[in-house]
């Protein structure tokens, strides 16, 4: 048995149960193929172990499937669609989300690695042999949760250290340094983030980036596959999902609520991203949530 079937069959076993000692490596699972749908990664790196997926960040398009990494650096927003699953085969993939704190650890003991030019904020890439058996000893925990308090930390950190070395180094490390290009990238995304409802210019997003407006727009749509304004409506049309479905609120009210002018506009660009009209793009969501598992 390969270390891929291993963890595969840890997969299996604990899918849907989050350790709470463990509560960053999460494993999920999928049934059927579905369409694409919009979502928000936060930075993490994801190893596929069976099926495949596809996300579509602006004008790129990454598919990936057994044994490769998926490593996001940033808050990026994406169409992600799972292509190749079934009941008997679903797609199963192990998500770990990156703590900064934990890579500048190990980072403190790897000396004389400089800033890496700035790239795009993702990236996939084949697991060799080490990063594997990294991945399969860390999830052989959740068969054993006596040993997460001794054990847990050292085989992230090993699992870190494995992805600093290899085809994502450079991603991670413009993660965990609080002064990269980068960094100064997510500054202005979290500026966006928390001010999503406001009119806002790119020359005011540049100052906060400490950029000017050319340097940030293009560092920006490198990060990020979108353009600030793209970003920033991706982000309002994300909050107005979660109010349609957690609130029961009139579209209308909801597109107003997250800085839309014209509710025919809210709606068309609403349908764009999700697929279907907001209320029913929302009661299909709360159908799903309140019928359980």
């Amino acid at each position: 048995m390969t270390d891929l079937d291993t963890i595969r069959a840890i997969a299996l076993r604990h899918a849907g149960a989050p350790h709470p000692a463990m509560p960053r490596l999460l494993i999920y699972r999928v049934d059927n193929p579905n369409d694409a749908s919009g979502l928000i990664y936060q930075p993490l790196v994801c190893l596929v172990l069976q099926g495949r997926k596809r996300t579509f960040i602006g004008d790129g398009v990454l598919e990936y499937g057994p044994s490769e990494c998926m490593v996001v650096a940033a808050e990026l927003t994406a169409m992600g669609q799972v292509c190749e699953a079934s009941t008997d085969e679903p797609y199963l993939a192990l998500n770990l989300y990156l703590d900064p704190a934990v890579i500048s650890t190990i980072l403190l003991d790897m000396n004389g690695l400089a800033e890496p030019a700035i790239g795009s904020g993702f990236g996939v890439a084949k697991a060799g042999p080490a990063l594997l058996d990294a991945w399969c000893r860390l999830a052989g925990l959740l068969d054993r949760p006596d040993e997460i308090p001794v054990l847990a930390t050292h085989l992230e950190h090993e699992l870190i250290f494995r992805l600093l070395m290899g085809p994502h180094g450079a991603l991670l490390r413009q993660i965990a340094d609080a002064d990269t290009r980068l960094s100064h990238i997510r500054r202005a995304m979290a500026f966006v983030r928390e001010h999503y409802a406001e009119h806002m210019s790119i020359e005011a997003m540049a100052v906060i980036a400490g950029m000017s407006v050319s340097v940030f727009h293009r560092r920006f749509r490198a990060v990020t596959g979108v353009s600030p304004l793209q970003y920033q409506k991706h982000i309002r049309l994300h909050e107005a999902r979660r109010r349609l479905v957690t609130e029961h609120a009139e579209a209308a009210t909801v597109g107003y609520a997250v800085g839309y002018e014209s509710a025919s506009q809210f709606s068309r660009e609403y349908k764009r991203l999700f697929g279907a009209p907001p209320r029913r793009d929302a009661d299909s969501l709360r159908s799903i949530v309140e019928s359980g598992p």
